[in-house]
């Protein structure tokens, strides 16, 4: 009986491994095809599996990390011939969201994010402090290995780590936010909506394009879908924004064009970084200020019905 209880949880375990391992290696081709290449080592600025990876820890439990470690093998075998010392890798890439959904569960993360002690939390234990292990890891081992040169470990590992954090600040809360979402009744906030993405899409378009420096316009849409949609609204122009900003960087057009890789890097983490965290922070704090209002309001209600029922000139007593 025992046994045969065990083999039918196998199947319950094994299939949201084998799912996240799909979904990990899944994302990374998409990934690298806005790769950046320094010497003979691959990096990307936005790594979109280590935010599924996050998010996948954080509904499901750490029991999922062999899906990460095994959708990792096979991303790196997509790179390059899998050898011993890319267990390195292996290792960073998984012990990162680990470390950070251990993190996250130490500081009290809820994963609806709504309040803005969560957005915070999610920023520097999620993303920023966790991924220096993934970074650290994968560039020393490029370094060990003779694939990367000692002077090159600096601006890999930058590359690297932001890649990393970025796939948590951008794509880990639009995976939490997507069980939540709901087509708006009204037809004039579904017009707004996609309105407001259309718009994004256009300008995000022109102001990575453009000689001119516009990447500045981007923020008030940004700052719109977060005060009217809150991280529904806000996740996916944070992630239009990301993945219009890599293309033109990748293809060293309107701002990016004229400068080196590294100005490059610099430029591109700093407007996608700036994007995740106004969209992110912004929308946390407006859900928790609504919160906080249908509190009170529920409260005076509440209250309102007991002096009702309490006052003496009631014709029913």
């Amino acid at each position: 009986m025992v046994r045969t209880e065990r083999w039918r949880r196998f199947p319950a375990v094994l299939l949201p491994i084998l799912a996240l391992a799909v979904a990990y290696y899944a994302s990374g081709r998409l990934g690298l095809r806005h790769r950046v290449v320094v010497e003979d080592a691959v990096v990307t600025p936005l790594w979109p599996p280590t935010g599924i990876a996050v998010a996948g820890l954080l509904w499901l439990g750490l029991r999922l990390w062999p899906g990460i470690a095994l959708g990792t093998y096979f991303a790196i075998e997509r790179i390059s011939s899998f050898d011993l010392p890319g267990l390195g890798i292996v290792a960073g890439n998984t012990l990162a969201p680990v470390c950070a959904c251990l993190l996250l569960r130490w500081a009290g993360f809820r994963v609806e994010l709504d309040r803005l002690r969560d957005g915070l939390a999610l920023v520097f234990l999620g993303g920023l402090l966790p991924m220096l292990i993934s970074a650290s890891a994968g560039t020393l081992t490029l370094v060990l290995t003779g694939d990367l040169p000692l002077a090159q470990f600096w601006p890999t590992w930058s590359a690297w780590w932001a890649g990393d954090t970025m796939g948590v600040l951008i794509v880990t809360p639009l995976l939490l936010v997507l069980p939540t979402v709901r087509l708006p009744e009204d037809a004039y906030r579904a017009a707004e909506a996609v309105g407001l993405l259309a718009g994004a899409g256009v300008v995000t378009y022109v102001a990575t394009r453009s000689s001119l420096s516009l990447l500045f316009l981007v923020f008030p849409l940004l700052i719109w879908a977060a005060v009217r949609f809150q991280l529904a609204g806000s996740a996916p122009c944070a992630l239009l924004v990301s993945v219009l900003a890599i293309s033109a960087a990748i293809d060293r057009e309107g701002p990016f064009a004229g400068h080196t890789l590294f100005e490059i890097m610099v430029n591109l983490q700093a407007l996608n970084g700036a994007a995740a965290l106004t969209g992110l922070l912004l929308s946390a704090l407006v859900t928790e200020q609504n919160n906080i209002r249908l509190k009170i309001e529920q409260v005076c209600e509440d209250l309102a019905e007991l002096v009702d029922h309490l006052s003496p000139g009631r014709p029913d007593r």
